[in-house]
Order: structure tokens, then C-alpha cells, then sequence
């Protein structure tokens, strides 16, 4: 019948009476019609004669006619069955397309993930053809697969069903369908579909997988039997990450990376120094057994020890840079992404294609600590951006040894918190090496491409505890039965490869007994690591190290000098449209400049960051907000009140000092770890770079409290790192409350040994020119901590003279200076000493006080304390009988407890020393200006000997 309709569609409907009136001409003239048209009345006319002879010729016009409408009546039938059956098809299309869509989105959670095979397969009625009314009778027909690429235009719907779970739901899932753009999105697509998501690797490839097994298996091994119950992170269960490590570099060589930066916490670390930076056995069993060198004052143990080397690549050598990492799980994070940074505009490399950093994560740590939120969300920001990171989970599945699963998150998955920024994420099962290998190729070309992060979760087991001497199974033993049972990835593997021909029988075998050979003899089974190679684009630390600690630097600058650059910095383009009260700014600075004014602080500021570019050094400085500060002072970037007239409607008169050095100055986003962290890793990578964080409020540095305890205050005498990251620290007592005055001076001073670092609350722009210049001329690089100030941004006696800068240097102590009192020498018998903006409190107290003979002392650097300078001070006043130490913080904080001790230093026979300020308190500060006034007054009264006892609360 549907045969009949498809020779006879012209009869339907309202083209019969045009047929009609065809026949009626072919009546007259056959001639008169198209040839197709005559053969089809001609067929009609020929009718079946009594005989059986077709000759018979029907002339009755009538019958003719109604068979047309017969046929046409019989052909409307047939075209409604037609166009329901091509219906029910495109419904059926269209239910096709949604299975492949769900797969793509969903098909992850179907995926063979788990070495152990201990989950059940959830249920997702979206995978199933039923959910969608496609049945069994269905599975054979063909649909459209033009929109995959799986290389058909139309497929049976059970092949598409079987491509789909082949490439989506094998040891490898990935997720990639939440990312906005489609070309992204369609480029998984074809990667994934055109392979069904299976490697195709040379017999070549897959020995040196399984040799990258033996040599992650071997060691773990080696160790457990060589040095029994020591710890060491033990990797057995995740022997694939080194096969990946190994890739990683490889490919990534290949694709012209010259670079790698790899952050990591413990687990497999060892294995990584060893297996993939090519550290020499030896040196780390000797470790084991307890032996040191005398260099470092502290020291570190040997699975946070970073490392550096040279790997041989097809693309050329490629240098490799293991940070050092402290206990603090993913701090370190940040901490590659700085350096990673550094290392990019140190080449010039605006695209990321030569500098590579590699994040290495636990589970438990990835999904938890807040540090890689706050990492994560750098990512593509101008200021912080690396042009993609890989990203790698040693997923054990257990996080640590005690965890439930119902407690370790909220998420389906520990890399859900990477889809915030749209990473794609590859979930593979790490007893598929090839598919671990492959999928690190994946990652690797998709951050080429793309520009962007991209996690690979390796979905492994722990074999042993948390460590050597833990007993997981009193925790979890169901599944420390099912790793028991467990023969391990590399004897699988080796199973897999000899079933296939590329080994011969007892060739696995060999290639253990050959590690173990190796190891014996303390060296390397098989190593690419160049020996004596030094790449172009390598800092120079050299300079700084191994130099005893000396407070002065010539940091002075020719008068003539100081006004060039002070014209240059304050000369703006005529087109430049300035705010009002910025263009009045400009104008007293360009009169600083000349001399016509005093210095404030934000011209003190500008021209030591002005000298230092001009003497070819860089600058960095970030926070929350460096371009204008905080309060208001800096004005590094200027904005266009007529933005749309002048590019991007600012304009930065530090970026046109010098052609031969960068001025960079970013707002932050808000963050304060993540920040500070990266910033230090910039640092340790640039020694000619100064680098600024600054903190809103110096309070606000507790935030990134650990990078300050674990990489700042002690990097140098742990690891032999060395730093010259700068912090300001806005720090005064203001009567704002709390958390806007503190900066918590106490506890850096309490941080403070071996000359670790520098703690300075200058009080004069000319303090700040020099100590800023001290930090890059002087011939040390340390971590300076500069509490810097509010209400002396622009304080009328906080000011400098242009001499200041040309003849002075940073003065470590300042006494006496007030002109507007004759101090009497022979006549003192108390000294107050103090340090910051409360200097400015007492003068104009004692002028209140009328007290001519109680000479003021700052201590503008508290550490390394000045000793020399203080005691020079002290011996001015021949019967000094009371030092006493003033400040704003309460008893318990500030600088008090910390500075004591070098204070009794320096005093002789007789004398006392004594504190005046605020009685000791839980909180940082008060909270209501009216008291904040009353205990600002007693505080003066107290160190003029008016008030003899501390304050109450």
C-alpha cells in the first residue's frame, strides 16, 4: 500500500480536479500531455479484455473519473499512516539525542572507577533507553549520529548505546558539560567519541608504563623492608600517578614546555623525588638513617623537601622545580601558582606555552581546605593567572585513615569544587594505567588549547595507613580486606601485557629483580635527569646568600635624581581627565617634588618606588587596594573621569619611569591566604623583584596566618629558601574598633629568630623611602614586615624634607628631635621609648604637659633589634634613672612582652624600666571612641608619671 501511495501521492486532495483536466485533454489529444503523464492514462485505458488481452480501450469518462477519487480518498489514508510512522521516528530521534546528551552529562557516574569495586553502580534511569520509551524493538533501528563523533551519519540504536557506555562509562569518566562554551564543550566531544575513550598505544609505550609501575612499586616496597615502620607516605596503591608524572612531562616537552612548577603534599612524595626528579637513592637513605647537613639552622623532614632537576625530553630539556611544602595540607598551592607566575614574566611567556604548574592533591585535602577555593579562584585573573594549572587528585577514597565516607563532604565528587571555575574533570581508575596515561595527554592538550585548569582525578587505594605506623583496619576493615586481596596495578598490568605479546614470560619478573639491584647499589634504575644543566631563564640567588645581617645600605639618591623623578611621576597626560581632589593631589606632588612642600607618606612612597625602577629593579605590589590604598594615599592608578577617551580609562605614572623594569600594581581579589601565598611563591622566584602584599587592615593578615608561620617566618631555615617578600601592615589606634587597629605586631615578633626576617614601624616618609630602597639595593634578601599607618597618611608632623631622601638612610632608632623643646641632658632622669603613630601622641601631650625634660626614643626596628643605635641613645643622658616603654596596644599585645628582654639589655646599674599604656585585654581594641579617648589619655598621663597605676577595664 505505501508503495501504491508514494506512485500515486499526486492524486491526493485538492490535485485531482488538475488531474482531471489533464485526462480530459489526453481524451482529446494523448499528444497534448508530458509523456509521463500519457504512459499513466494509457495504463488506466488499457483495461483487461473477456479473453485476458490487455487491448481494450475504455472511452466511458465517468469510471475514469471516479477512480481518481477513489485513489485520492485511498492516498489520504496512506499519507496519514506515512506521516504518523515519520512521526513516531523523529520522536524516537529526538529520545536518541537526549540518551546521548544524558551520557555525556551523566555518564561519569556509571563509569568502572573503583580498583577496589566496592561501589555499586548508582542508579540514573536517565542512562537507561527506557527512561526515554525506546525499547528492545528499538535497538536495531537506525537513528541520526551525525552530532557525535563516533565517524557514522547513522547508527543502529544498539551500536550508539554501546559507543556511548564505552566511552563514557569505561575506566575513564569525564565531566566537561557545565562548561559555557560550546567550543570547549564540543572539543571533549571529539576527543572522547572519535577514540571511545581508548588508548591505542605502541607495544614501545606500554613497556615504559609498566617500567614507570616497577620503579613506583619498587621503591615503596624497598623502603617498607629497608627501613621498617619509619614514615614515608607510602604511594602503593597509586603507582599510576608516577606513570602520570611521567607523561606529564613527556607530552607537555613535547608541546615546548620548558618549565614545570609541582606543588604536593606528602603522599607520594618520595616516589616523585626519586622516580620523577631523578633525586639520587643514596641521598634519600641516608636521610632515612638520620644523616644531615650542618647548613640549614633547622631543617626539615625529608618527605617536605622540595627539589629541582633537569629532565631530557623530544621537545628539549625541561626544568623541574618541586616546592617545599609544609604539614598544612594544599598551602602550597598558592605558593607553585606564584612561582609559576614568576617564572612566566621572566621569560616573557604571556601565554603560559613555557611554564607549566602542576598541582598534585589528597581526596579528603582537595574537597576540604579552603585554601584551594580560594587558589582556584585566581585562576583567570589578570593579576594572578598562569594560563592553566593541571591539576591531580591521588584519590585514595578514604582521605584519612579514620574518615566515613558519609563524612568527608557535601559533593558527589572531592573535584567538585574545581567546577567553579568550569574545569573540566577526567575521573579514571588507577589500575588502568594506559587510561591514566592517556587521560594526562588529554589534560595537558586541553590546557594548551584552552588556556585553562583542568583536574585529573586518579581513583586509586591506600595499601598501608595514613602512615608507616598507622593501622587502618581498625577504622575500615572491609576495606582493608578488599586491599588486602588487592595484587596491585603493576602485576595486573604486567598480567595484561604478557597476555598480549609485548612481554615475554618472566619479563615483568626481570625488571623487579633489576629495581631492586639498582636500589641496593643506591642508584637510579633507569634516569632521563641531565647532570650540570642550566637553563637560560634560571634566578640568581647567589648574590644573597650566606650574608650576615647588616642594618645599612646606601640607600640615598642625588638630590637632582629625586626631582627628575618626582616630575615624572607627576606629569599626566593632557587628554587625561583627573578627579578634582586627585588632580589637587598631583599638584602638591609635583610641588614635593621641587621642594616647595614637605614630604607626605604617598610621596615618600612613589619616589623610593620611582628610584628602585629607574635602577632596573621591578615591582610588585598587591591587596585589596594597592592601586589607590586604603586609605586613600597612594594613587599609583589614576582613573579617567572621561573613561571611554583613554584606553582602558586609567593611567599608571609608575609604569613610565623606566623602559628596563615593570611597575605592577593590582587590587586583589578578597582573599588574604591565597594572596599572601602566591605572592611569597613570586617571591622566592624573583630575588630582583620587589614584591608587596599589603592587607586592608593589618588585622586582616590573620587570614593567612599559615603561609606567615609556615613559609615566611621559617622557609629559610627549614628549606634553605630564601624570600624578599615585603608586607604592609596598616597598624594604628584610631579608636575604629577591633579589627582596624591591630595588626598584631606581637605575634611577627614572636616569629622572629636567626635573623629570619625584619619587623619596622616606620614613622616619616623618609623612613619609608629607605627602607623600601634597603629592601632591594642592600645586599640580603628577608622577609620585611612593615607596619605601616593611618592616621599619619597625613598627619601634619608626619612629614620629610627632600634632604631627608638625598643625605639619609633608614634609622633603625631616632631620638630627640622635637624642636619645639630644649631637652637638658644632665637634667633627664626618664626616658620614654616607643615605636609607630604613638610617637605623635606623646609629643603633643607632653607639650601639654610642659614637661621639657622627658626625651621621646622610637624604636623604628624592633627586629633585628638595634641594639648598638638604642644603647648610642641611652648613654645621651648621663642620669637617666627610668626607661619607659609606651605604647598604643594593650599590656598582653603589641610589642611589650616581645621587646622587653633587649630592652634590659642596654640598661646600666640603677636604672628601671617600666610600661605605660593599656591594661592587658582579650580584644585587640576597644570598640567605643569614648573609651578609646579615656585610656588614650591615661595612657600619656600614665608615662608622664601621672598616673602611677596600669589602667582597669
Amino acid at each position: 500500500m505505501m508503495k501504491d501511495y508514494l506512485s500515486n501521492s499526486y492524486l491526493f486532495g485538492g490535485n485531482a480536479p488538475y488531474v482531471e483536466e489533464l485526462y480530459e485533454q489526453y481524451l482529446d489529444n494523448p499528444a497534448s500531455v508530458s509523456e509521463q503523464w500519457r504512459q499513466y492514462f494509457d495504463n488506466m485505458q488499457h483495461v483487461p479484455a473477456s479473453n485476458g488481452a490487455i487491448d481494450a480501450r475504455d472511452l466511458a469518462h465517468a469510471p475514469v473519473v471516479e477512480s481518481f477519487a477513489q485513489r485520492a480518498k485511498q492516498n489520504k489514508f496512506l499519507a496519514n499512516q506515512a506521516a504518523n510512522t515519520n512521526l513516531g521516528h523523529a520522536k524516537k530521534q529526538v529520545s536518541v539525542q537526549s540518551l546521548i546528551a544524558a551520557y555525556r552529562f551523566l555518564g561519569a557516574r556509571w563509569a568502572e572507577l573503583d580498583p577496589l569495586h566496592r561501589r555499586e553502580r548508582p542508579e540514573i534511569p536517565e542512562l537507561e533507553p527506557s527512561f526515554y520509551g525506546l525499547t528492545e524493538a528499538d535497538l536495531d533501528e537506525q537513528y541520526s549520529a551525525s552530532n557525535t563523533y563516533f565517524g557514522q551519519d547513522n547508527m543502529s540504536l544498539r551500536d550508539i548505546l554501546q559507543a556511548l557506555r564505552t566511552t563514557y562509562c569505561g575506566t575513564l569518566g569525564a565531566e566537561f558539560m557545565y562548561i559555557s562554551d560550546p567550543t570547549e564543550k564540543r572539543w571533549w566531544q571529539e576527543r572522547l567519541e572519535s577514540t571511545k575513550a581508548t588508548p591505542q598505544f605502541s607495544a614501545e609505550k606500554k613497556r615504559r608504563i609498566l617500567s614507570e609501575l616497577t620503579e613506583a612499586e619498587g621503591l615503596e616496597r624497598y623502603l617498607h623492608t629497608r627501613y621498617v615502620g619509619q614514615k614515608r607516605f607510602s604511594l602503593e596503591g597509586g603507582e599510576s600517578f608516577i606513570a602520570s608524572m611521567d607523561e606529564l612531562i613527556q607530552h607537555s616537552g613535547s608541546q615546548g614546555v620548558k618549565e614545570i612548577v609541582i606543588g604536593m603534599a606528602h603522599r607520594g612524595r618520595l616516589n616523585v623525588l626519586v622516580n620523577t626528579l631523578g633525586k639520587n637513592p643514596a641521598d634519600l637513605f641516608a636521610e632515612f638513617e638520620g644523616k644531615h647537613g650542618d647548613d640549614l639552622p633547622a631543617g626539615d623532614v625529608k618527605y617536605h623537601q622540595g627539589f629541582s632537576s633537569d629532565v631530557s625530553t623530544e621537545g628539549g630539556p625541561v626544568h623541574l622545580s618541586l616546592a617545599f611544602n609544609p604539614s598544612h595540607l594544599e598551602i602550597v598551592n598558592p605558593v607553585v601558582e606564584g612561582s609559576a607566575r614568576a617564572r612566566q614574566d621572566r621569560r616573557g611567556d604571556v601565554t603560559g606555552d613555557e611554564v607549566l604548574p602542576v598541582q598534585v592533591h589528597g581526596d579528603a585535602a582537595f574537597a576540604g581546605q579552603g585554601v584551594v577555593m580560594e587558589t582556584l579562584n585566581l585562576a583567570q585573573t589578570r593579576g594572578y593567572g598562569t594560563h592553566g594549572t593541571i591539576h591531580i587528585v591521588i584519590n585514595n577514597q578514604i582521605g584519612f585513615t579514620t574518615s566515613d565516607p558519609r563524612d568527608k563532604g557535601s559533593t558527589t565528587y572531592c573535584s567538585d569544587v574545581a567546577k567553579m571555575i568550569e574545569a573540566p574533570v577526567l575521573h579514571v581508575n588507577g589500575d588502568d594505567p594506559e587510561s591514566v596515561v592517556w587521560a594526562t595527554q588529554l589534560a595537558l592538550d586541553y590546557r594548551k588549547q584552552f588556556k585553562k585548569d583542568v583536574v585529573l582525578d586518579i581513583v586509586c587505594f591506600r595499601k598501608l595507613g595514613h602512615n608507616e605506623q598507622d593501622t587502618p583496619a581498625l577504622t575500615q576493615p572491609l576495606m582493608y580486606k578488599s586491599i588486602g586481596k588487592h595484587p596491585g596495578t603493576r602485576a595486573l598490568y604486567a598480567e595484561k601485557l604478557t597476555a598480549q605479546g609485548v612481554l615475554k614470560a618472566g619479563e615483568a619478573d626481570k625488571m623487579i629483580e633489576d629495581y631492586r639491584a639498582a636500589m641496593d647499589e643506591g642508584r637510579h634504575y633507569h634516569t632521563e635527569v641531565l647532570s650540570n644543566h642550566k637553563h637560560e631563564f634560571a634566578a640568581d640567588w647567589q648574590t644573597f646568600l650566606n650574608k650576615k645581617w647588616a642594618d645599612a645600605a646606601n640607600t640615598s639618591l642625588p638630590l637632582t635624581e629625586i626631582k627628575r623623578l618626582g616630575e615624572k611621576i607627576t606629569t599626566i597626560p593632557e587628554s587625561f581627565t583627573m578627579h578634582p581632589l586627585v588632580a589637587t593631589l598631583m599638584k602638591n606632588r609635583r610641588a614635593m617634588a621641587n621642594g616647595e612642600q614637605p614630604l607626605d607618606w604617598g610621596m615618600g612612597e612613589h619616589l623610593a618606588f620611582a628610584s628602585l625602577l629607574a635602577n632596573g629593579y621591578d615591582i610588585r605590589i598587591t591587596g585589596q587596594d594597592s592601586g589607590r590604598g586604603t586609605f586613600v594615599h597612594r594613587h599609583a592608578v589614576l582613573h579617567d573621569q572621561a573613561r571611554e577617551r583613554w584606553n582602558d580609562g586609567t593611567y599608571i605614572p609608575l609604569q613610565n619611569v623606566s623602559t628596563e623594569a615593570s611597575f605592577t600594581v593590582i587590587d586583589s581579589v578578597l582573599s588574604e591566604e591565597a594572596v599572601l601565598g602566591f605572592e611569597y611563591g613570586y617571591s622566592t622566584t624573583a630575588p630582583n623583584t620587589l614584591v608587596i602584599w599589603e592587607a586592608q587592615f593589618g588585622d586582616f593578615a590573620n587570614g593567612a596566618q599559615v603561609v606567615i608561620d609556615q613559609f615566611i617566618s621559617s622557609g629559610e631555615v627549614k628549606w634553605g629558601r630564601a624570600s624578599g617578600l615585603t608586607l604592609m601592615l596598616p597598624h594604628g589606634y584610631e579608636g575604629q574598633g577591633p579589627e582596624h587597629s591591630s595588626a598584631r605586631i606581637e605575634r611577627y615578633l614572636q616569629l622572629c629568630a636567626d635573623h629570619n626576617m625584619q619587623v619596622v614601624q616606620p614613622t616619616t616618609p623618609a623612613q619609608i623611602f629607605h627602607i623600601l630602597r634597603r629592601q632591594m639595593v642592600g645586599d640580603f634578601r628577608k622577609p620585611l614586615i612593615i607596619f605601616t599607618p593611618k592616621s599619619l597618611l597625613r598627619h601634619k608632623e608626619a612629614i620629610s624634607d627632600l634632604n631627608d631622601l638625598a643625605k639619609g638612610s633608614f634609622q633603625t632608632v631616632i631620638g630627640e628631635v622635637d624642636s619645639t623643646v630644649s631637652v637638658d641632658a644632665k637634667k633627664v632622669k626618664r626616658a620614654l621609648v616607643c615605636s609607630g603613630k604613638v610617637y605623635y601622641d606623646i609629643l603633643a601631650a607632653r607639650r601639654e604637659e610642659k614637661d621639657q625634660n622627658v626625651p621621646v626614643i622610637r624604636v623604628e626596628q624592633m627586629y633585628p633589634f638595634p641594639h648598638k643605635a638604642f644603647a648610642a641613645e641611652l648613654k645621651k643622658y648621663p642620669n637617666l634613672e627610668e626607661i619607659i616603654w609606651v605604647q598604643d596596644e594593650p599590656q598582653n599585645q603589641g610589642p611589650w612582652f616581645q621587646i622587653q628582654h633587649n630592652l634590659f639589655e642596654n640598661l646600666t646599674e640603677g636604672q628601671k624600666l617600666a610600661y605605660a599604656g593599656r591594661a592587658a585585654s582579650a580584644s585587640p581594641a576597644v570598640g567605643y571612641y569614648a573609651k578609646h579617648y579615656e585610656q588614650q589619655k591615661a595612657m600619656m598621663q600614665a608615662a608622664f608619671g601621672k598616673l602611677k597605676s596600669f589602667l582597669k577595664k
